[in-house]
């Protein structure tokens, strides 16, 4: 995927002047020997110019990480550390970072070998709020050189959603669909993110499809649509309108994103575009998601940007469906109860018209839009990709600016049940415990959309940790809390 940042952490150790120098040294050259040996030594970089003990070793540690290419820093308090010299690098540099410290390592050495960053850990936090600076602190941000290297390396995925959001720019086509304000876009916190948007008319994308017409490159990219589809391909009339539909995007994408790196997508697939493009973009936008490019339906301007948090988080495609509608009792009982541990309530299916990427199927077969069907012919809502998504964790998410401007979102981490659905689109049974309780509280009571961004495995912490650095307030994070967790709204006595 090259549509989303690679990190490379700047590794810069502090010490206080009254300690031993050695102390931070020897501990920095141990936490990069660990990294090294459990991960890609490629993810860091070890600042050998000094160990900062001063403002003007601040400087000179800042100039060195930026000259090797850095975009992302750990502080490493090798012992107590220089609260004003660390906090001040921490300040002026341009992008994530994180704080951790030195455990000590011996109950033999606790005089000489004893470095107090139990202690600086606390200053440091409380200098970095005096200066309004932004850092990812662990959970437990103290331990030997392996529990750092862990930690350094759970805040890869955090420094790249970071990184990722201040140089995207979503680039939207047309105005929601009538009846659609459930997907409200208030666009002031998305420059507030530092995230850039382009917005379009759907004439104008309209436009660019035409010319697009007998476009050499369109054949190549059918033959790759039928390598995908494989025996799935039951609509092989519609690949070449799809696939100069796709060059349409890509086109635009490369023209359009300008001073920006990364770029999302929020489509509108209709109600004039079947009529006008004939065909629907489901299986288009599934391509592009594979690819790292998520486009969102709908015109869901903060869907698209949670796509993409999850992109970067994961690595992975993501796909964005609504949470939709009821597992039946009858399918219940006889396909979960009893075999998985879930009440009723904990289960909902997720479905959306054919936008999931294929590799994250089950099976996949190339249909029309049957919703869109009811009121339009057929030949006109060809383009969806359909089939049961593959069973496996997942993690259902958002980040949204809501009616009144102000930025939620919610984590809840599950799993896709190996259920079949029996049902139509791009669909699957979910199972996220406590659910009901979950999408009254939150969902219901926060005034979420009914889209929801899924990726593919448990990525819970590490959104939750982007979410609390991006600037979203703890109290407007919602999760799916367990049993006896009683939410704000909830009535004890139901």
């Amino acid at each position: 995927m090259n549509n989303i940042p690679k990190v490379k952490v700047g590794i810069v150790a502090v010490s206080r002047d009254c300690f031993p120098e050695p102390l931070s040294v020897n501990r920095r050259k141990a936490l990069v020997e660990a990294y090294a040996k459990k991960y890609d030594a490629a993810d860091i970089y070890e600042c050998p110019v000094c160990i900062v003990e001063s403002e003007i070793h601040m400087v000179q540690a800042l100039e060195d990480i930026k000259k090797a290419g850095c975009n992302a820093l750990c502080v490493y308090l090798g012992n107590f550390g220089p609260e004003i010299a660390e906090t001040l690098l921490a300040k002026h540099f341009d992008g994530p970072k994180m704080f951790v410290a030195a455990a000590e390592e011996s109950g033999d050495n606790l005089v000489g070998g004893r470095g107090d960053a139990y202690c600086g850990m606390l200053n440091a936090s409380y200098n970095l709020k005096l200066r309004s600076v932004k850092a990812y602190i662990p959970e437990y941000p103290v331990g030997d050189a392996e529990d750092c290297a862990d930690m350094i390396h759970e805040f890869l995925p955090i420094a790249r959603a970071v990184i990722g959001l201040s140089k995207l720019k979503i680039i939207s086509f047309g105005p929601r669909p009538l009846n659609f304000l459930a997907c409200n876009a208030p666009i002031q916190q998305l420059y507030n993110l530092g995230v850039e948007i382009e917005e379009n008319s759907e004439l104008d994308l309209f436009e660019a499809y035409n010319k697009h017409a007998d476009d050499p490159r369109i054949p190549e990219v059918v033959k790759d649509m039928e390598a995908e589809l494989g025996e799935g391909n039951r609509k092989p009339e519609i690949l070449p309108k799809l696939a100069q539909y796709e060059l349409t995007l890509l086109d635009w994408v490369e023209a359009h994103k300008g001073y920006r790196e990364y770029v999302t997508i929020a489509g509108k697939c209709w109600p004039a575009f079947q009529t006008q493009f004939g065909f629907v973009p489901c299986y288009v936008n599934s391509r592009l998601a594979g690819r790292g490019i998520p486009v969102s339906c709908e015109v869901d301007i903060y869907g698209a940007l949670s796509e993409f948090i999850g992109t970067c988080i994961s690595e992975d495609a993501v796909t964005l469906l609504d949470i939709n509608n009821t597992v039946p009792k009858d399918m219940y009982k006889e396909s979960i109860e009893g075999k998985f541990p879930y009440t009723l309530k904990d289960t909902f299916m997720g479905f959306h018209c054919g936008n999931t990427c294929s590799r994250k199927l089950a099976f996949c077969s190339m249909k029309y839009q049957f919703i869109m069907a009811r009121s339009l012919p057929e030949e006109v809502t060809q383009g969806t990709l359909e089939g049961d998504i593959a069973p496996g964790d997942i993690t259902f998410y958002r980040l949204q600016s809501t009616a009144d401007c102000k930025l939620r979102a919610y984590v809840a981490q599950g799993e896709i049940l190996p259920v079949a659905t029996k049902s139509f689109g791009s669909i699957g049974v979910f199972a996220i415990p406590e659910m009901g309780r979950f999408y009254r509280h939150v969902l219901i009571e926060k005034n979420y959309p009914h889209h929801g961004a899924v990726a593919f495995g448990h990525y819970g912490k590490a959104l939750y940790e982007v979410f609390k650095y991006i600037g979203v307030e703890v109290d407007e994070i919602g999760f799916n809390q367990p049993k006896g967790m009683l939410y704000k709204t909830e009535n004890p006595f139901a």
